[in-house]
């Protein structure tokens, strides 16, 4: 399959820049896989789309504020380093620029009290990097650190908690599992009042997410490994609603892959508590083996993103709700409006 086939125009005035003031404010486009039906609500109308005894299922993990700004120790010029994930204790992969200047060996300093060294460059032309500091890292990254904003997103964020889910718990992410964003804590509750199950699971989002596709060929694509955790608890609650007949949704691609993931180790269909990493791939072919419909926002032209959404519910489909969501002038990406594939 050519990448292209995943290609669509996108107005750039339709990139959302900023959150909304209510995260439940954004509107909800509902796509049934069966049929291609689209049709156009607001985010809160999802309640209705879920029944008594289904499973919705969210990533919980926490974003980091990763991106670092700092000075070359021998030269005093500019440096960023945005931290992708914790290898071993003070060592991180992260991504830097400039990228040809800062090669191993190289020395950035932060700020008086931490600075990390350039150990070995990685894959996807990440770096090792290890730090060295003077009080506690996490504190220090609280305060130097800015949140790891993906690169179509231009303006300023205000409040750093936007860009964290209302159940964001586990630190770790290098950027936010964005489907989330549009809940609050009242009307995860009013989904629990239906009789809807809130499951949750740990996908830490990594180097995947800033790179683009760089083959021609889907089949050739090779995604970076990302730590995942579920639980026994989720898992058990994701096999009792299978032997009901009720219906798993994930909420973010995160929480698919990560449940697809768990569903390929346990051929039998009955999950188990697992944790590990993953490089799981979704496109068109793939046979799902636990989600039945997901929850996710509107991805970028040619990305892993779109081919995940197109092998649940077709190419075809997805390209015609993508132009539809154009036309009705949904905002994309990041900050913007969502999708239900039910």
């Amino acid at each position: 399959m050519n990448v292209n086939l995943y290609d669509f125009e996108l107005p750039e005035q339709l990139i959302a820049q900023t959150p909304l003031l209510d995260r439940t404010a954004s509107r909800l486009l509902t796509l049934n896989k069966e049929n291609g039906e689209v049709n156009h609500h607001t985010f809160p109308d999802i309640i209705d789309f879920l029944q008594p005894g289904d499973t919705l299922v969210l990533n919980d993990t926490r974003v980091l504020p990763a991106r670092l700004f700092g000075t070359k120790e021998d030269t005093g010029a500019k440096a960023e380093v945005l931290l992708l994930k914790n290898v071993e204790g003070d060592r991180w992969e992260a991504l830097v620029k400039p990228g040809k200047k800062l090669k191993a060996g190289s020395v950035i300093v932060f700020s008086d009290e931490i600075k990390a060294v350039i150990d070995e460059e990685g894959e996807m032309g990440a770096r090792l990097l290890t730090f060295s500091y003077d009080g506690i890292f996490q504190e220090i990254l609280d305060r130097l650190g800015e949140m790891p904003l993906p690169p179509y997103i231009r303006e300023t964020l205000d409040d750093r908690e936007r860009y964290q889910t209302v159940y964001a718990k586990h630190e770790g992410s290098a950027a936010a599992p964005t489907a989330g964003l549009h809940f609050t804590e009242e009307l995860l509750n009013r989904i629990r009042d239906k009789g809807v199950n809130v499951a949750f699971i740990t996908l830490h989002v990594g180097l995947g997410t800033f790179r683009p596709m760089s083959v021609d060929k889907v089949e050739e694509h090779v995604m970076h490994e990302e730590y995942y955790s579920l639980s026994q608890e989720t898992a058990d609650l994701i096999n009792e609603t299978k032997k009901r007949g009720n219906r798993i949704f994930a909420v973010g691609t995160t929480s698919c892959r990560t449940l697809e993931t768990v569903g390929s180790k346990f051929e039998d269909g009955q999950l188990q508590e697992s944790s590990g990493w993953t490089k799981i791939f979704i496109y068109p072919g793939y046979t799902f083996k636990v989600i039945d419909g997901m929850l996710t926002n509107f991805h970028l032209p040619k990305s892993t993103l779109v081919m995940l959404v197109s092998a649940l519910a077709g190419r075809e489909q997805i390209m015609h709700a993508y132009e539809e969501a154009i036309k009705e002038q949904y905002r994309f990406f990041s900050f913007g409006d969502a999708m239900l594939i039910y």
